[in-house]
């Protein structure tokens, strides 16, 4: 299959679009709204890039700008293509009662996210009942594959090819987010959570804020979603992370089951 970096050498006018495609997703993951510096930042771009593609987006509808604080944020034709493309790609309906339930019996925040090409999009939140949380994850929020125990859990269950190709595609994944996201590390962690069924981050994006993911599988055996909990350290410890592992995977069998069922 061809690259995402060889189209867009060989695709007249293909790194326009991906920047501006790359602004959207920065603006779609900042939930109070993002600044012309911090998106420049982001995206690698210059500021005067930046606000160019920003005001053409805005004129399509696409983004809007606070007149008050000048904050970037998603704009009202983002909500519309949202609503047509929910009935396609949309499972937070058959989800919200079952990541619901996940909090409710652990007492952690528990979270669905979905793959979306090398990285995962956090699609829905559950509060635990538990005071102290972590709030590494929230909607919208989007991390690599194998960083977030959810794109963990995910990246262990695709086809080996597949891993090899992120993993070549991603050498960055270690500058970017620290040594236990080597190469090397990281297949470790790929072959322990394939053994175990479920995914371990401890502590590795926030120190002392800890998670778990379990893949969710499409009616084909493909892991396109995740449910995950985090919580803060002495909550995952090893006297509870087995139990806590167990009801994971029970709520994320029965939610590949209902995908499966509904999508016949």
């Amino acid at each position: 299959m061809e690259s995402s970096n060889t189209a867009r050498r060989t695709v007249p006018g293909a790194q326009a679009v991906a920047r501006a495609a790359a602004l959207l997703r920065l603006v779609t993951a900042s939930a109070d709204g993002a600044s012309l510096q911090r998106l420049a930042g982001d995206a690698d771009l210059s500021r005067s890039t930046t606000h160019r593609l920003l005001t053409a987006l805005r004129v399509e509808g696409l983004v809007d700008q606070d007149p008050a604080t000048a904050l970037w944020m998603p704009g009202p034709e983002l909500y519309l293509m949202g609503t047509i493309a929910a009935s396609r790609y949309d499972i937070t309906e058959l989800s919200r009662d079952i990541v619901r339930s996940l909090a409710v019996k652990t007492e952690e925040s528990a979270f669905l996210s979905t793959r979306r090409a090398d990285e995962t999009v956090c699609l829905v939140r559950e509060e635990g009942s538990f005071p102290i949380r972590s709030f590494v994850l929230s909607e919208g929020v989007r991390f690599p594959l194998g960083v977030a125990s959810a794109g963990l859990a995910i990246l262990s269950f695709l086809p080996d090819h597949d891993v090899d190709a992120y993993l070549e595609r991603h050498p960055e994944l270690e500058e970017r987010w620290g040594r236990p996201h080597g190469i090397a590390p990281l297949r470790t962690r790929l072959r322990e959570t394939k053994s175990r069924g479920y995914a371990v981050n401890p502590g590795l994006i926030v120190e002392g804020s800890w998670g778990i993911g379990a893949a969710v599988f499409d009616r084909e055996g493909r892991p396109e979603w995740a449910l995950s909990l985090t919580g803060v350290e002495f909550r995952f410890g090893p006297d509870r992370l087995p139990q806590l592992g167990r009801t994971l995977l029970a709520h994320a069998h029965q939610l590949s089951s209902r995908i499966a069922g509904a999508r016949r």
